[in-house]
């Protein structure tokens, strides 16, 4: 199923979706009418909390605005329905009068008290009758609805307005053309609805699908012509997109640029539980999502990696999971992932994302969120310096079971040697790059110590020089080996190892003067790290390439965890033997 027609399926599922030609929007004041067109009262919609945050309200459809000038109807802002602004306003008076021509055109022969209420208004209101204490100053740019003086319902509500803006709707519609999303015949848009939520986007919205140029027209076709959608079919798309994209809706994740919307094609129940899975995949936040939906044993029992049909049989197969990705671009959007098929099949990569992310010893989260790992690809950790593209790729990677971007292990290295921090979420990286990409066997979970891999042992032997120079100099120094020489080392091992060899037994002579036991351990450890080593005329290689510098790294997160530090500073219990 293509993307557009899942989210019109997603639509129809909404049991609190508006109704075609009808958006839900942020209402800040309401102006109370007499039948004669007097404002009586300016009511306040707004939360009582700290933010004032508008209501939401159902309103008839908003308008795409580009550069044009174009009210809304019923409802605006107060620039549009007023006249007034609390900026500059350049063009202030002309929204104005735009906004008046077009309701006292609709409205003319109206009969309805509330539609006869709202022409009179117009027809007098003036932008100098604003202030207090009838107006206050908070409604300037809040966007503003009616209602008639003894009612309790909105002007737009009123059974006369819709059929008004019912019969608007059908003057206004285009030719009837093929839908390409339902295979109906009916009207085409020839602009879709604005998407707003998108992270680093316009706030005013940003359009999946246009036209605006003439070098995407199309054997005479302009704007939506070129792939006609109908009406109602893109109506239905944004609407279900707009509220996936809500910033508390539940279906979305922020992996780094890419705005992330999800949700299942199945019963209320199952559908709930799927998405409250997925959320939990990917993002930690969604504890609270998990003990409402009481599925944390569940949970667990997949990242044990047990099957999903032992573990939710009905969520196995027969229940459609879908994940898009948005990422800014302009006034536009781009997808940077799209990904459909049965809970099952998703549930089973995420395991097997799981398993090649597998390390002892673990990152401290036992189970960290994707976006944790992207801060490590990030200078100074934040996730807006993410790389862009990076965190789609590895999405759609990790998503479909394919080989990850290679990018994912370049950018990782890159860090290491910008920063020399070697931690577990890094490590994980990279043995998961070399597993699923190289199908590396010298990848091991642990510190293998028969491994006999050049990069590996290198990596482990760098670790091991190190902590002979911690345990000589003390914690006080000031920049270890690794500081220094850890990107030339895992670069090109011939230019530093063979002085670092040097160092190291200056270092443990100094050891021997103090500890001898211990000197002796540390030598003992070195030399079996040594002997794994290839016996050839040059022992260290020039150059590493970026798969072995890969193992390099995991090679020393293995070496340099193996022991601690702190372990240095007393004699190994090895070397004491009972009587």
């Amino acid at each position: 199923m293509s993307l557009l027609a899942s989210l019109v399926r997603a639509y129809e599922r909404m049991p609190d979706a508006p109704p075609y030609g009808y958006s839900t929007e942020k209402i800040g004041f309401c102006v109370v009418l007499t039948a004669a067109g007097e404002v009586v009262e300016v009511a306040d919609l707004r939360d009582t909390d700290k933010k004032r945050s508008p209501r939401m309200l159902m309103v008839p459809q908003a308008v795409k605005r580009t550069v044009g000038i174009a009210p809304n109807f019923l409802w605006d802002k107060s620039a549009y329905v007023l006249g007034v602004t609390a900026g500059e306003g350049k063009r202030t008076a002309e929204e104005h009068a735009k906004f008046r021509e077009r309701h006292l055109t609709a409205l003319a022969g109206a009969e309805d008290p509330g539609l006869l209420a709202l022409a009179r208004f117009l027809q007098t209101w003036t932008p100098e009758a604003f202030g207090p204490p009838l107006w206050p100053e908070e409604a300037k740019d809040q966007n503003l609805v009616f209602r008639l003086a003894d009612e309790f319902g909105y002007l737009h509500d009123r059974p006369a307005a819709r059929a008004l803006w019912a019969r608007l709707g059908a003057e206004a519609a285009s030719e009837a053309q093929v839908c390409l999303v339902t295979g109906a015949s009916a009207p085409v848009a020839r602009l879709h609805p604005s998407l707003k939520g998108v992270w680093g986007a316009q706030s005013s919205g940003a359009s999946l699908i246009s036209f605006n140029l003439d070098a995407f027209n199309s054997y005479g076709h302009e704007q939506g012509d070129n792939a006609p959608v109908s009406e109602g079919a893109a109506f239905a798309y944004t609407t279900a997109l707009n509220r996936f994209l809500e910033k508390d809706s539940g279906h979305r994740l922020q992996i780094g640029d890419a705005s992330t919307v999800f949700w299942a094609d199945a019963s209320e129940a199952e559908a709930a539980q799927a998405e409250g899975f997925f959320a939990a995949f990917f993002d930690t936040a969604a504890t609270e999502k998990i003990e409402a939906l009481n599925i944390g044993a569940q949970l667990a029992r997949i990242r044990a990696c047990e099957p999903l049909a032992e573990v939710a049989p009905q969520l196995a197969s027969g229940v459609r999971f879908c994940v898009l990705g948005l990422a800014p671009n302009a006034a536009r959007l781009s997808v940077r992932f799209w990904w459909e098929d049965d809970f099952g099949t998703l549930t089973a990569h995420y395991q097997r994302y799981l398993d090649d992310m597998r390390l002892d010893p673990p990152p401290r989260d036992d189970w960290p969120p994707l976006w944790r790992y992207l801060s490590e690809l990030a200078p100074q950790g934040k996730r807006e310096n993410v790389p862009p593209l990076i965190a789609g790729d590895w999405m759609r990677a990790i998503l479909t079971g394919t080989a990850y971007p290679l990018t994912l292990l370049s950018t990782v290295l890159m860090r290491i040697r910008a920063d020399g921090e070697i931690n577990a979420l890094r490590a994980a990286m990279l043995k998961s790059v070399l597993i699923r990409n190289f199908q590396s066997k010298e990848a091991p979970v642990a510190l293998d110590p028969a491994s006999k891999d050049t990069g590996y042992v290198l990596g482990r032997l760098f670790a091991a020089y190190e902590n002979i120079q911690k345990a000589a100099l003390g914690k006080g120094v000031n920049a270890t080996i690794r500081d220094k020489f850890y990107g030339s080392a895992s670069a090109t091992p011939a230019r530093v190892f063979g002085s670092l060899a040097a160092n190291a037994f200056n270092h443990l002579a100094k050891i021997r003067k103090e500890k001898p036991a211990f000197a002796h351990y540390l030598q003992d450890e070195l030399q079996q790290i040594a002997n794994l080593l290839e016996v050839s005329a040059e022992p260290f290689p020039s150059s590493l390439s970026q798969e072995s510098q890969a193992k390099f790294a995991l090679g020393y997160y293995h070496q340099a965890s193996f022991r601690k530090p702190a372990d240095t500073e007393q004699e190994p219990h090895s070397e004491e033997q009972p009587q």
